[in-house]
């Protein structure tokens, strides 16, 4: 949040700088982020006080993801059995 927080960036450009930095914060975090992980850092008093434009939009992006995770669901039966 700390990077996110200095970035000067506005717009779209902010939207984008936000999208690096959940890929980095995905791939840094030791284990799978799973809900609970993106629900804890929703929980962050950092995340909660975001100031900046970027940091803002991870927080947007964390919600994103919070709700993706939630609606995610395994293939199941023969689908799940098929290799293409």
């Amino acid at each position: 949040m700390d990077g996110l927080e200095r970035s000067g960036a506005t717009g779209d450009e902010a939207e984008a700088v936000a999208r690096l930095g959940f890929l980095e914060w995905v791939f840094a975090h030791p284990g799978t982020v799973t809900a609970r992980v993106v629900r804890e850092a929703l929980d962050e008093p950092a995340v909660q006080n975001a100031d900046s434009a970027a940091a803002k939009a991870f927080v947007g992006v964390l919600e994103e993801a919070r709700h993706a995770v939630r609606m995610t669901r395994g293939r199941r039966g023969r689908a799940a059995r098929l290799v293409h």
